[in-house]
């Protein structure tokens, strides 16, 4: 039995949304399964004719991984052509994230984003999986192939992934699985850029704040490369920039997080 992309449903709780657990009891909850669920519970008050166009999230708290999460959807603005949502999500009563999310439908207009040349080749890449332990994340329905770039002077990361169980064809499930995916280590390389990881455990770190723009459509279940770097930290804060591009060259989704990466005391 597979457990993605139903992990990332959400199921009618009365007026709100609920999203089921995604790891053991005890961990702190993957904030992609967070960011993916916040997604989906907004996508069931709009109209299917509008699709995402951009997201944001905050991480406030932790959650526990082995905890089903609670989600609040507040319809903030329905035009004809746009619509906005506020989401919240709650643990036991506990606010843990909030979000803006806002729809368009699809408008004709000049378009940019396809690369001439993909950069590189994940069939020639050995499967190293994240960058570090995911209990939260079902790593055996991934293909995650990572290639860390200093070559130019600066830290580029290159994750290259795939879902390897089948994925219904609807665009929004894509969707749902690129927010959960690039949510993983999403922070790392503001620290590696410093000679430092997260797996290292050598500072206090983890996302704090996760935007996603949807320029084309994605396809989860093809080869995806999640390409970042660190332009800026500071103040105990790191910022990556990155780019969601397809098989084929295209640039699907453009993101950015910042996140914690303050020395230990």
């Amino acid at each position: 039995m597979t457990v993605l992309p139903g992990l990332l449903e959400v199921a009618p709780k009365a007026d709100n949304w609920v999203g089921a657990a995604g790891g053991p009891e005890g961990k702190r909850a993957f904030g992609g399964l967070l960011m993916a669920q916040s997604l989906a519970a907004a996508c069931q008050t709009v109209d299917a004719q509008k699709r995402p166009t951009a997201m944001h999230l905050q991480y406030l708290r932790g959650g526990d991984a082995g905890e089903a999460t609670d989600y609040t959807v507040t319809a903030v603005y329905d035009g004809r052509t746009a619509a906005s949502r506020r989401v919240e999500s709650y643990q036991s009563g506990r606010l843990l994230t909030t979000a803006s999310v806002l729809y368009t439908t699809d408008l004709a207009g000049p378009e940019h984003g396809q690369l001439a040349t993909v950069p590189g080749d994940p069939e020639a890449l050995p499967r190293t999986g994240p960058p570090g332990p995911a209990p939260a994340v079902p790593l055996d329905e991934l293909d995650i192939r990572i290639v860390d770039d200093r070559s130019s002077g600066e830290f580029v990361r290159r994750m290259w992934w795939r879902v390897t169980v089948p994925v219904p064809s609807e665009q929004l499930w894509h969707m749902l699985i690129a927010a959960y995916v690039t949510d993983l280590y999403g922070i790392d390389p503001a620290l590696q850029v410093h000679g430092h990881s997260m797996q290292a455990r050598t500072h206090r770190s983890g996302t704090t704040d996760f935007s996603i723009w949807f320029h084309h459509p994605i396809h989860a279940d093809r080869w995806n490369v999640f390409e970042s770097r660190s332009p800026a930290t500071g103040r105990g804060r790191g910022v990556i920039t990155g780019r969601l591009i397809g098989a084929d060259g295209t640039v699907a989704a453009t993101l950015v997080q910042e996140g914690l990466i303050a020395d230990r005391d």
